[in-house]
């Protein structure tokens, strides 16, 4: 009698999901692990909160709309979906130009350990939790994310390298954020996430010429998951004015401005990989920013003013000292310490001159909820 082995693709519980890829953690590198245990201002990072806080909220005042966010993730309309089938395609890893190879592994690691932070944090929420609302809502976005990473995980192991997740778990370094700072970054990662994915899906459906490898396919009920999600975070900040208005409107410009030039950077440090895609980074970056300025309205009263003439000049100059910080770590010495150290300087000021680029302002609607309509 043959046992089929459960495919985290299939499994509904978090717990679950993560013992059986920590039971495949033998197969996994040592050097995909080291990849996804750096802790940079580019890289993906572990945050831990105050859950005390996140256990009191009440969700009454958005109650409706709360109901309906959480029976379409109830009904699941994405299990099953993340696993492999008869639309992947073999990859030639071996025939990969290399520099794309390096570039694109790099994606899927940072892609994976981004989604294994979610689950993370959604799986302590979930652990800790004794308000109903809150654990069933974590839970559900807890779920979604392991198997992301799971199915990322799979793509890599083709490559023979892939994430030890369990070993993330116990050893990666955790930040320490404020509820609110949680909302506004993990809602941000969220939408961001979806306007990225959906970028890369419908450009990809018109120039099918450019899918260099299969997992690109799945991506429109990856987008799904991640507008959920961030529909959720907005929900959840919806529940207590304080957090949009007020001297909490300099924190989100903050975030925006963070999660923007982070995107840009990283973006920018793999041309190849672009180039395979055929799109311009430039072009993909103005065209994200461009979706998540119109989705973040539901929630939050300004927008960056991406059209503003300093902003593009900024975001290169920024994306240059990024090279140099590079550059100087990479030659070493006195000299390479000092370049590492003035580009910091100029990329800190960079930062700042974005940062007061005038926001547009704009009055928040009454209720959060959106569809997906890119």
């Amino acid at each position: 009698m043959n046992v089929q082995t459960p495919h985290t693709a299939d499994i509904t519980n978090v717990d679950e999901s993560l013992a059986l890829q920590e039971a495949q953690a033998k197969m996994d590198s040592q050097f995909a692990t080291d990849v996804a245990m750096q802790n940079t201002l580019l890289t993906p990072r572990f945050y831990t909160t105050d859950f005390d806080q996140l256990d009191a909220i009440d969700v009454s005042p958005v109650r409706k709309d709360w109901d309906a966010l959480i029976a379409e993730m109830e009904a699941d309309p994405n299990k099953g979906h993340f696993k492999k089938n008869e639309d992947w395609d073999e990859v030639d890893w071996e025939g990969m130009e290399p520099g794309l190879k390096k570039e694109f592994i790099d994606f899927l690691i940072s892609s994976c350990t981004a989604e294994f932070s979610g689950c993370v944090l959604y799986k302590e929420m979930k652990r800790r939790g004794k308000n109903g609302d809150i654990v069933q809502l974590f839970q559900l976005m807890a779920r979604d994310e392991a198997r992301h990473a799971g199915f990322i995980n799979d793509a890599l192991r083709e490559a023979g390298v892939a994430v030890n997740l369990g070993f993330l778990t116990q050893k990666k370094k955790y930040t320490f954020f404020q509820p609110k700072f949680i909302y506004y970054a993990t809602y941000l990662s969220e939408k961001i996430g979806y306007a990225r994915y959906i970028t890369i899906y419908r450009h990809l459906e018109a120039h099918p010429e450019h899918r260099f490898h299969p997992i690109f396919k799945w991506f429109l009920e990856w987008c799904g998951d991640e507008f959920r999600h961030g529909e959720a975070f907005a929900l959840l900040m919806k529940t207590d004015p304080k957090l949009t208005s007020g001297r909490n409107v300099l924190w989100i410009k903050f975030f925006l401005t963070a999660v923007y030039a982070t995107m840009y950077v990283r973006d920018h440090q793999r041309p190849e990989f672009h180039k395979a895609l055929g799109v311009d980074p430039d072009w993909y970056a103005h065209s994200v920013f461009t979706k998540t300025s119109a989705l973040t309205e539901q929630i939050f009263p300004i927008t960056l003013d991406i059209e503003h003439p300093r902003w593009q000049p900024t975001l290169e100059r920024l994306h240059r000292a990024n090279v140099g910080i590079a550059e100087g770590k990479s030659e070493g010495g006195l000299s390479g310490r000092l370049k590492s150290w003035a580009n910091s300087a100029r990329a800190a000021l960079c930062f700042v001159q974005l940062y007061t680029i005038p926001a547009n302002k704009h009055r928040v609607p009454q209720s959060t909820r959106l569809e997906p309509v890119y």
